[in-house]
């Protein structure tokens, strides 16, 4: 009976907060909840353009190119492998700890280790540094979107999740800016500095993000009476456990559909889009290293101009139409241009404007991620789901970078023209597993968050 009237405090809470008012605390939450996202991406893209630059130097310069290429695949193989290892680790650390808490820890992790991996005299430490920043950067996407569900009213609950995750576009053009004013493959940048140390220096500053996070954020009331309850014995069931997740039918299958839904989205991304850089290098082979990484800057500056842009359109069709339709049709759109870019792609102006359309395409399922996720799981195990939907896809993700370098080799074997281009059309083939996996997903659209 007491774990009766539990579950009925915090279904009246949720209910109740659908008619709550908007305060100016609301604004906050969301906007720093954004930033610690959105330096989170910026730490990524940071890496992604850097990564070449990094592992030329450290392997040393008679390394051949698709040796370097080989190593940029483990290099971000163990940054994806962390990266589900921190996001289900501190997915049920932020059920058991706190969302605020876990956000700062999350924090100085990614930040610190990136600034580290500017200190990396081989690519083994090299490698170690990304595993760790990978924990960090896992960890931050549960517990600011479990944050900023919980807190906002739940009217305006699906606009704010999709602007935490649009405005993670910012943070990717930011570093794509700074690579320019910054270029990794610049010698001696600042003393006997490469670019590519001082853009991974830069990647510390985040850190001074920690202070308002503790001083402005609190604890979601949500997540305080369902922590209260299990410490009283009133909840049947823990707070931040796997096995009650996979005990639960309801919500073991709300956590496959979120895996299936997850590991296409994350293999297209970091399997296939994430490799830009390298299709620009390919387009431009031959021309001045200086001019690669002006074209490389600014193509990936437009890619993330196009996924913002693509994730405030999924945003606006998922609040106002359905989630499920809102995925459908980023799915199918990922599949078309991701294959049409790598096909195509041969001069700079190509990058300018077919680099937009693919990161319309492939970012925008990561807004219905934020979105979604947080929709189909219970407070006591809302970090839980969410970290294990969004990160636990990057176990199966992590092979995806090194099945490209893998697959581009044995087509070349197999005297395939362009098969770095042929390798990843054959990969676009994931995003057929998000759309299978809609059959069964539920629709979320105006609904409360559940309780139980």
């Amino acid at each position: 009976m007491r774990a009766m009237q539990g579950a009925s405090q915090l279904a009246q809470t949720a209910s109740s907060s659908q008619q709550e008012r908007i305060t100016l605390y609301h604004w906050l939450v969301v906007i720093i909840a954004s930033a610690g996202w959105l330096f989170d991406c910026m730490d990524q893209r940071l890496f992604v353009l850097a990564r070449e630059s990094a592992l030329r130097e450290l392997l040393g310069p008679e390394t051949a190119s698709e040796v370097i290429k080989q190593y940029i695949g483990y290099a971000t193989t163990s940054m994806i492998l962390g990266w589900a290892t921190g996001g289900i680790f501190f997915g049920m650390l932020s059920d058991k700890w706190g969302r605020v808490k876990t956000m700062v820890t999350t924090l100085l992790v990614y930040s610190g280790f990136t600034g580290l991996c500017g200190l990396a005299q081989s690519w083994v430490d090299f490698t170690i540094y990304r595993f760790l920043v990978g924990l960090g950067v896992g960890g931050m996407f549960g517990a600011a979107t479990t944050l900023v569900a919980e807190s906002v009213p739940g009217r305006v609950r699906a606009v704010a999740l999709g602007a935490l995750q649009a405005l993670s576009a910012v943070g990717n053009m930011m570093g794509s800016l700074i690579s320019l004013w910054i270029q990794p493959g610049a010698e001696n940048f600042w003393g006997n500095w490469s670019g590519w140390r001082i853009l991974f220096f830069v990647g510390i500053l985040p850190s001074l993000l920690a202070a308002p996070i503790l001083l402005v954020l609190r604890e979601p009331e949500a997540w305080k009476r369902a922590k209260e309850l299990a410490r009283s014995g009133q909840a049947q069931r823990q707070v931040g456990s796997l096995k009650d997740l996979f005990g639960h039918p309801r919500w073991r299958r709300h956590a496959i559909i979120g895996l299936l839904l997850g590991v296409s989205g994350m293999v297209g991304l970091w399997g296939i889009g994430f490799f830009s850089p390298e299709l620009i290098s390919t387009a431009l082979k031959g021309a001045p290293q200086h001019a690669v990484d002006t074209v490389r800057g600014w193509g990936t500056f437009f890619q993330d101009l196009g996924a913002f842009v693509g994730m405030t359109a999924f945003t606006v069709v998922a609040a106002w139409l359905s989630r499920r339709l809102a995925f459908l049709l980023a799915f199918l759109l990922c599949l078309v241009t991701t294959a049409y870019v790598f096909l195509n792609l041969r001069t700079a102006t190509d990058a300018y404007w077919m680099l937009p359309m693919m990161g319309f395409a492939q970012l925008a399922v990561f807004a219905g991620y934020s979105i979604y996720f947080p929709e189909i799981f219970p407070t006591r195990l809302r970090g839980t789901g969410v970290g294990f939907c969004y990160n636990t896809v990057r176990y199966l993700a992590a092979p995806a970078p090194m099945l490209l370098g893998q697959l581009s080799v044995l087509l070349s074997q197999q005297a395939v023209a362009e098969p770095f281009r042929m390798a990843a059309v054959i990969m676009c083939s994931v995003y057929l597993i998000g759309m299978v996996a809609l059959i069964w997903a539920p629709e979320t659209k105006g609904r409360p968050l559940p309780e139980e």
